[in-house]
């Protein structure tokens, strides 16, 4: 299949181009062109001056539209997460499973492999947990803590069959064995959930950790005495970091501070979860974030448009930077910027169609483009 958008301000994820236009052909961009280079012997689709955009990209959602998949890991309940995330201009994303039962962890696993078989949008599995610190647990139930073994990463790694791509772990608490066979299977290591001191998280980042997941939340923080892991990550020339700019998880000045201290290593995450009354994990919303049965912060009710537009309104991040935090640096963690993350030729055409707004018109994934 072989179409034009034409009248287009487009986003490259490198670069501003208005009035120009996009071509796409078997589901990859075939060129980005000014309106009077374009052919005129293709279907055309006049966007009316509507911003074009690389997909946005989600490493770290739970679940939506009342389907929790740490309640209910299934295949279904992955079609409705990714069909959401669609919904809102994400053509890809991490399912997350937080810390579990054991069975549960294996489950989340097998639900994963077995969707991304059978349709796109599932870049992957992220395991928060179960390898977390207790006094920085948050919302994760405490009966499900385990110590990890390098058996134990073995299993998950036999059951993931390469859909694992991202585990969250305290590095104060995960032996370099067992951080050396998750790096070897390419998994993406994030510290959080952690209670590490300046030193253990700086050792952490030595031994393979490249992220450290919502940057402040459930972390130790960075004081003058012990800079923790917050400082470690500040500190380390390469360590990348996900913030959750809804204003409830991190003040919005956090977000302008670390900004401008880790510059293109910060990027978007929505944490999102839904309302569910069963199983291990009962969410309820209040107002732009949910909490527990304890009341405990526990995931946020962000899409990644509007996370984009908190940090162009609230934090003063440009547009076209914004959206490279949702798109482009997710793309480089995962190690999928050879793909994704720029509107180039050759690339897929994963994109999403907004307005001055950011209020979502159509998103693309693979070339198919649906209108809201």
């Amino acid at each position: 299949m072989r179409y034009l958008l034409r009248n287009c301000l487009v986003y490259t994820g490198s670069t501003l181009l208005p009035h120009h236009t996009l071509l796409v052909k078997d589901g990859l961009i075939e060129a980005v062109l000014p309106e009077e280079a374009a052919p005129t012997d293709v279907p055309t689709v006049d966007v009316r001056g509507l911003s074009l955009a690389p997909g946005l990209l989600d490493l770290q959602v739970y679940g939506a539209a009342g389907e929790l998949f740490s309640v209910t890991p299934t295949p279904e309940a992955l079609a409705t997460l990714c069909s959401h995330s669609f919904r809102h201009g994400t053509t890809g994303v991490l399912a997350t499973m937080p810390t579990n039962s054991w069975q549960m962890m294996l489950a989340a696993l097998e639900a994963g492999r077995e969707f991304q078989r059978q349709q796109p949008g599932l870049l992957g599995i992220h395991l928060e947990g179960p390898y977390i610190n207790p006094a920085k647990k948050g919302a994760h139930q405490a009966e499900f803590i385990r110590t990890p073994t390098v058996a134990e990463v073995e299993e998950l790694l036999q059951q993931a069959d390469g859909v694992l791509k991202m585990m969250t772990l305290a590095p104060e608490m995960a032996p370099a064995p067992v951080l050396a066979r998750l790096r070897e299977a390419g998994v993406v290591l994030s510290a959080g959930h952690s209670n590490a001191t300046y030193s253990q998280a700086a050792a952490g980042f030595q031994q393979g950790f490249t992220a450290a997941t919502h940057l402040f939340n459930a972390m130790s923080a960075l004081q003058g005495r012990e800079p923790g892991l917050v400082g470690a990550v500040y500190d380390d020339a390469a360590a990348e970091a996900s913030i959750i700019a809804d204003g409830v998880h991190c003040d919005f000045a956090s977000v302008r501070i670390s900004k401008r201290i880790l510059g293109e290593r910060l990027f978007l995450i929505t944490d999102a979860v839904t309302d569910s009354w069963q199983g291990a994990y009962r969410f309820q919303q209040q107002a732009n974030h949910f909490v527990n049965a304890q009341g405990i912060l526990a995931g946020s009710a962000l899409t990644l448009p509007v996370a984009i537009r908190n940090c162009v309104q609230q934090v003063g991040i440009p547009l076209d930077e914004a959206l490279r935090m949702a798109s482009l640096y997710p793309a480089r963690v995962l190690g999928f910027d050879n793909r994704l993350g720029y509107l180039e030729a050759g690339y897929a055409a994963d994109f999403w169609l907004f307005d001055e707004q950011l209020n979502v018109h159509a998103t693309a994934r693979g070339g198919e483009l649906i209108w809201w």
